[in-house]
C-alpha cells in the first residue's frame, strides 16, 4: 500500500484576476478559501498549516485558522505541474513515486471517505475504488472502478487504507508524458512525525473541518517558505519563521 502518491484531468488556466495591480494565478484568482501549507525548505517533510477565507475574489485574505501543524512526502517537495516555472536551478520537479508533494496552487476537489456523507460530490469508497498511479494507463490520476480498469494497472486499492477514512482530492493536473505525479489528497496523518507519499496529511479532526470548508472554491497551495515571494501579493503573508 502507498498511502498517497489525485487527480483529474483539471489542466490550470492562464493567470488572471489582479490583487493590488498584479496578476495572479489561477486557480486562486477565483478562489475564496485557502489553505497555505507551508515547509521551511524542500526537503522538508513537516509543514505549517493556515486556513484562510475572502468574501470575495479581490477582497484580502482573511485568516480563519491558525498555524497548525501538517506533513507532506517524505523527501520534502517538488515543483508540480503547472508550476515547473518557478523552479531555480537545482529545485526539484515533482516525478511519479518520488514521495515528494507537489509545490504550486491547486483546486481542491470533493471530499471522500469510508461512511456515507452529504457533502456535494462526496465519493464513499468501497473494496473496488482504486486511485490509478500507473502512466501507461488512460485513467492515469484518477479515481477509477477496478472493475472497469483491470487487474494489471498500477494503482491503490483506497478502501484498503485506513489514512483515506476521511479524505479530500487535489486536482492536480494530469501529466503522464512527464510522469508528472499522481493521487494527490489532503487525508489523515499517522502522527506529527509520519510523512506520506506524496500527499498533505493532517489529524483526522482538521481533515474533516476541511471536508467541510471546501464546499466553497477553495484551493491548497503547498509552497517553501524561501519562495512565497516568488507569487509577490497575491498570497496573504505569514509570520517569519524564527530560528
Amino acid at each position: 500500500m502507498r498511502p498517497c502518491s489525485a487527480l483529474l484531468a483539471l489542466f490550470l488556466l492562464p493567470t488572471s484576476s489582479a490583487l493590488h495591480g498584479q496578476t495572479c494565478p489561477q486557480p486562486l484568482a477565483n478562489a475564496r478559501g485557502l489553505v497555505l501549507v507551508t515547509v521551511p525548505t524542500m526537503t522538508s517533510s513537516t509543514a505549517t498549516m493556515r486556513v484562510f477565507e475572502r468574501l470575495q475574489v479581490d477582497a484580502p485574505w482573511q485568516l480563519v485558522h491558525p498555524a497548525e501543524p501538517a506533513v507532506v512526502g517524505h523527501r520534502g517537495t517538488g515543483w508540480g505541474a503547472g508550476f515547473r516555472h518557478l523552479a531555480r536551478e537545482g529545485e526539484p520537479i515533482k516525478r511519479e513515486g518520488d514521495l515528494r508533494t507537489p509545490a504550486g496552487i491547486y483546486a481542491i476537489g470533493p471530499s471522500f471517505g469510508f461512511a456515507a456523507s452529504a457533502l456535494p460530490g462526496y465519493r464513499q469508497l468501497d473494496a473496488d475504488t482504486v486511485c490509478v498511479h500507473d502512466p501507461a494507463s488512460a485513467a492515469y490520476n484518477t479515481i477509477a472502478s477496478r472493475h472497469i480498469i483491470g487487474s494489471r494497472v498500477s494503482g491503490e486499492d483506497m478502501r484498503a487504507i485506513p489514512l483515506y477514512r476521511r479524505g479530500i482530492v487535489v486536482q492536480y493536473p494530469t501529466d503522464a508524458a512527464a510522469r508528472a505525479g499522481s493521487c494527490i489528497f489532503i487525508h489523515i496523518w499517522r502522527g506529527p512525525a509520519s510523512a506520506t507519499e506524496g500527499c498533505v496529511a493532517l489529524p483526522e479532526t482538521r481533515v474533516a473541518a476541511l471536508q467541510e470548508f471546501a464546499t466553497r472554491p477553495a484551493v491548497v497551495v503547498v509552497l517553501p517558505e524561501p519562495t512565497l515571494d516568488r507569487l509577490g501579493d497575491c498570497l496573504p503573508r505569514v509570520p517569519a519563521r524564527t530560528p
